[in-house]
């Protein structure tokens, strides 16, 4: 009787722990997916970038459980042109993979017209482009896909000084606050900060 209700004993705590343990691999195989879930973008910046249209979106997107990786020609931290603000670039394009990213967002200020010239930041571009994921470019933003080749036939807006350079690329320019052409989205100014995070949002959900 005695042996009996040890046997009893030790049977009940040995389903009680393998419950356990499997409870806890449930919940860390749950834990893993959620990680693969969390949606990732990519703000690609450069010396000289505009504060707002780097960090605005940025923002945004966290508020609602977005990742931002901040990528560059290189790591480092970098100015913005208007404003004593930095940010760290924290992985060259180099390093990272189109397959690392849901969604690409290219700020504007000065930063475009270098990152332009960069081989490397324009063969990246293209690829994630080719990919169908939502490329968002502000403000002089879209310079950066006008060297990239990936202009003709869409309709965008920009800052305005770069509205000869998109006509010349074979864009059809248009001055609204937000663009959406396929899987680009465009703004012109700061002012349109809103309307452009919320449509890149809107595009990652979809």
């Amino acid at each position: 009787m005695k042996l009996k209700m040890i046997a009893i004993i030790f049977t009940a705590a040995s389903v009680a722990l393998f419950t356990q343990c499997g409870d806890v691999s449930d919940a860390g195989k749950e834990k893993e997916a959620m990680k693969e879930k969390t949606t990732q973008v990519a703000i690609l910046v450069g010396e000289g970038f505009h504060d707002g249209e780097a960090y605005m979106p940025m923002a945004y997107l966290a508020n609602r459980g977005v990742e931002a990786t901040v990528i560059g020609p290189e790591r480092g931290e970098v100015k913005a042109y208007n404003s004593d603000f930095t940010i760290n670039i924290q992985k060259a394009v180099t390093e990272v993979s189109i397959d690392d990213f849901d969604g690409l967002i290219l700020p504007g200020g000065r930063a475009p017209a270098t990152l332009r010239e960069n081989a490397d930041v324009l063969a990246f571009v293209q690829a994630f482009y080719a990919t169908g994921k939502p490329t968002a470019a502000i403000c002089h933003g879209p310079q950066v896909l006008i060297s990239a080749g990936l202009m003709e036939g869409k309709t965008c807006t920009a800052f305005p000084d770069v509205e000869p350079e998109l006509v010349e690329a074979g864009a059809n320019f248009v001055d609204e606050p937000l663009v959406l052409d396929g899987n680009l989205i465009t703004s012109r100014v700061p002012q349109d900060l809103h309307y452009f995070s919320e449509a890149i949002y809107k595009a990652l959900k979809n």
